[in-house]
């Protein structure tokens, strides 16, 4: 199938682009070789303030508790439950992207795009398989 647009990244700026090129009726494909929503979303901005409210939930709970007439002892944290928050987090976002790409029909193809010439995508899949994507024009 050739596309009127194909989105290299589904970070922030390719997974909008992509939606809303769909939107215009236009056909697209966006390529990304981890979840939509990109770096930010899956391992930085997002993941880190999920943890950083964790931070801020257990500093308020061991130094402001007695402000509330609350007495709390033995409070503890279990870090895998931490990162495992920060993950749904992430994955629930994630999924919403991958939802919107089923909602506009837009092909979302992982792997590592790259251009291979005009018109031209190269897709280098996690397995090693390498595929070729083309615009109409």
């Amino acid at each position: 199938m050739a596309y009127d647009l194909i989105v290299i990244g589904g970070g922030p700026a390719g997974y909008v682009a992509a939606i809303r090129a769909a939107q215009l009726g236009k056909s697209v494909a966006c390529v990304e070789a981890d979840r939509a929503g990109g770096t930010c979303l899956n391992w930085g901005c997002i993941p880190t303030k999920a943890l950083l409210k964790n931070a801020e939930v257990y500093q308020m709970l061991t130094h402001k508790a007695a402000e509330f007439g609350l007495k709390i002892e033995g409070l503890s944290y279990d870090w895998s439950a931490v990162i495992g928050r920060s993950r749904k987090v992430s994955d629930r976002l994630a999924g919403g992207i991958e939802f919107l790409f089923k909602k506009n029909k837009i092909d979302y193809v992982r792997g590592f795009g790259s251009i291979e010439g005009t018109g031209k995508v190269g897709v280098t899949a996690a397995d090693g398989t390498f595929t070729v994507l083309e615009t109409k024009d």
